[in-house]
């Protein structure tokens, strides 16, 4: 692709999540929306495989009818209370619109098909885009809209995305496909607690998109897409094997990386509002999505393939990591013990 059309698709991608998550008017959130979802399409078809072509329709025709029904949600809002502003939004009809909206932008259970296809056809940078920046506009309207949005509808949501985002993801090959399970099962996380404590949604958020970020930014710089390409890596990048080991590990939420600390959060949260079944529940469907870090930490560094013959060994290189993945993988794992300062903070 031209590297001045990247640059403009670029610029549209942050300008269009800035004006969503800063805007107070339905239609300059929707504009944002679109902007996003236009400057995204090309990313995604830029290699004009059929596959990409493929990925950038159905991504295309999803978030068309989720930007429509955003817009009928406020509409009906407007028409009803005579409100433009999105934290003014009353009307029950237009929260239960607007919650389906956000569910098929963000790709929760029962919109979820569209993201693990998409996410298959594009290239991992576009991947990585897909699973975080492309996230933070919906989440900051789910954030705004949350305290009139119904409770229970979000928590059915939420449990079962974290149950099929682990149960689709126990018998996957192709690493693109694992890590959109893997981001459908961290929503349901996000969404379970954004009616009782969203800036604990945000801060899970944000330590999901960097512990996202250093898994992808690792497997483009490994070039890996297949389990059957990961088990030859170790030959070649030891080191940054080794760091993936520890990444993957800590999006599964084992203690003492940083991924256990949202988790921490959200249980001693729900425990609070009295949900202790619902945390009870969360926490073993987690359990579905540790197996799948496992496999995927497993074949990264610690088993070799069975048939060596059918797999070229890859020779050892002395090409430096790149800083933002150092820094990225470092944050992901070491985290935990500032948890007492980030947890007065929110």
């Amino acid at each position: 692709m031209n590297p001045q059309a990247k640059l403009i698709f670029t610029i549209s991608l942050l300008m269009g999540t800035t004006i969503t998550i800063s805007s107070n008017h339905w239609v300059m959130a929707w504009a944002g929306l679109e902007i996003n979802t236009l400057a995204i399409l090309p990313l995604i078809s830029k290699s004009h495989h059929p596959r990409a072509i493929e990925a950038a329709t159905k991504y295309f025709l999803t978030q068309a009818a989720a930007s429509a029904l955003v817009l009928f949600s406020s509409m009906t809002n407007a028409w009803y209370t005579g409100q433009w502003d999105i934290t003014q939004l009353t009307h029950p009809t237009s929260c239960l619109v607007l919650t389906t909206a956000i569910a098929m932008k963000l790709g929760l259970v029962p919109f979820h098909f569209w993201f693990p296809e998409v996410l298959q056809g594009s290239s991992l940078t576009t991947g990585l885009l897909l699973s975080t920046i492309m996230k933070l506009p919906p989440i900051a309207l789910l954030y705004m809209t949350s305290n009139t949005l119904n409770p229970t509808l979000l928590t059915s949501m939420a449990i079962l995305s974290a149950a099929l985002g682990g149960w689709m993801g126990l018998n996957q090959t192709q690493i693109r496909k694992i890590l959109a399970f893997s981001s459908i099962s961290h929503l349901g996380w996000m969404t379970i607690i954004i009616v009782y404590n969203p800036k604990l949604t945000l801060l899970n958020f944000y330590l999901y998109a960097l512990m996202t970020m250093a898994v992808f930014l690792t497997l483009n710089s490994i070039n890996t897409l297949k389990l059957s390409t990961l088990m030859t890596t170790w030959t070649k990048t030891p080191a940054l094997s080794a760091m993936l080991f520890l990444t993957l590990l800590s999006l599964a939420g084992l203690p003492p990386l940083t991924g256990f600390l949202p988790k921490w959060l959200i249980i001693q949260e729900l425990t609070k509002q009295n949900m202790a079944l619902a945390a009870v529940a969360l926490s073993i469907l987690s359990l579905l999505g540790l197996f799948f870090y496992l496999r995927l930490a497993y074949c990264a560094t610690i088993t070799l393939p069975p048939h060596t013959t059918n797999h070229m060994k890859l020779w050892h290189t002395n090409k430096p990591t790149s800083s933002s993945i150092s820094i990225l993988t470092t944050v992901s794992t070491t985290l935990l013990p500032i948890s007492p300062l980030i947890s007065t903070m929110i």
